[in-house]
């Protein structure tokens, strides 16, 4: 159940912020997210790996640019498939489905979003920090 997740570098990531209604807390839902991960888990083959986040209320001052909204008592939920297309087909089953919609029942508001990875790594303990300065001019083409 926590184990560390390896993402390979062609893989699509979906994030999904799930507002939940006034009153809802984690422990409600819980359920329900455990059942939905679990059949995502275990039925779909184009699922890599996933995690579920909730929201603690701390906002990084120093990485935030603009106003600042009212978050709101929310989960994040971030999958990885081998592709949009395989992420799609295991959200147009039934059995996906019927779960995701008891989810919604504690939610105002879903979105998933989709995005392609561009970078990821590891910090480096022992490298210079020069090392890093050339992997990003390799990236760029450099």
């Amino acid at each position: 159940m926590f184990s560390e997740i390896k993402v390979p570098f062609d893989c699509v990531m979906l994030y999904n912020v799930a507002k939940l209604k006034e009153g809802v807390t984690i422990e409600d839902v819980e359920e329900n997210l455990a059942m939905m991960c679990n059949i995502v888990k275990n039925k779909y083959e184009g699922f890599i790996a996933g995690q579920v986040f909730k929201y603690s209320g701390f906002i990084s001052e120093e990485g935030s640019v603009g106003d600042l909204g009212k978050e709101g008592n929310h989960i994040a939920i971030l999958t990885y498939w081998s592709s949009f297309e395989e992420h799609e087909r295991s959200h147009a089953d039934k059995d996906f489905k019927n779960e995701f919609c008891k989810l919604m029942d504690f939610c105002e508001e879903t979105k998933e979003l989709g995005y392609e990875l561009l970078w990821q790594g590891n910090r480096e303990e022992d490298k210079e920090s020069s090392k890093s300065i050339n992997d990003i001019n390799e990236y760029r083409g450099h």
